[in-house]
């Protein structure tokens, strides 16, 4: 098998409102690649929350006490801890400046993934799409009224427990499964898997962020080749392990 993996470049700043797939699949076409059936076209998070209105004014924030606190202390923006906060579900660990927490989605990340980078405006913070799968899901539908029956990842930016540096993740998909799961199979030798499973939405944005990257304003890719067996009740709620089985909860 071999994979094809190019970014869509030439979008624009995307505003509130803004067809987003037919912005994509034009762009696609515009760099003589169009957009083409057996797709997994791969959608930073931020672009898609932009286009679904989920930027917030800072001015217009009202931290509470305990985020001035916290940002005071650690030289802070208190309006984005207020966000952070108000976007969490719990506070996981907070250590230092390092506010971790898990997102009304069930993500664990840092600040509930509010960002200011690339936000479109000074003094705008972008949060997560309100439901990263619906969103996939309707760039999904969006792709296919254009013409291409593309699979959609939507992805983020996550650190990673042990390790340095971080790597894009899925947290919206439509289209395919996002675990490849091996249980019950066996290798050559006659091993049976009893555990392993494969979070192939987790790997495919991790490859698609090779070429898009942070500063080249290339915030699209699409990967070409990749074998995808179609499932429409698709959800990254499948990647969320359960209370009673998260060991570092």
């Amino acid at each position: 098998m071999a994979l094809t993996i190019f970014g869509v470049p030439g979008l624009p700043e995307i505003e509130a409102g803004a067809d987003l797939a037919a912005m994509i699949a034009e762009a696609a076409a515009a760099v003589g690649e169009p957009l083409a059936g057996g797709d997994v076209v791969v959608v930073t998070s931020k672009i898609v929350a932009k286009a679904e209105g989920r930027t917030v004014a800072l001015d217009s924030v009202t931290p509470s006490p305990f985020a001035r606190r916290f940002a005071e202390a650690w030289e802070k923006d208190p309006a984005v801890v207020e966000l952070a906060l108000r976007e969490s579900r719990r506070v996981v660990r907070q250590v230092g400046p390092v506010l971790i927490t898990e997102t009304r989605h069930g993500f664990v990340c840092a600040n509930s993934g509010v960002d200011q980078s690339s936000s479109g405006a000074a003094g705008r913070a972008v949060l997560l799409p309100e439901d990263p799968d619906a969103s996939a899901r309707r760039l999904r539908a969006r792709f296919r009224e254009l013409g291409a029956d593309a699979a959609v990842i939507v992805s983020d930016t996550f650190g990673r427990p042990w390790r340095e540096g971080q790597t894009d993740v899925a947290i919206g998909i439509a289209g395919f499964a996002p675990v490849l799961s091996y249980i019950g199979l066996h290798d050559p030798h006659g091993h049976e898997f009893l555990v392993q499973a494969t979070c192939r939405a987790d790997e495919l944005a991790s490859a698609a962020e090779l070429v898009k990257g942070n500063l080249s304003r290339v915030p699209v890719a699409v990967i070409r080749g990749y074998p995808w067996e179609p499932d429409e009740t698709a959800s990254m709620t499948d990647v969320i392990r359960e209370a009673e089985r998260d060991l570092f909860r």
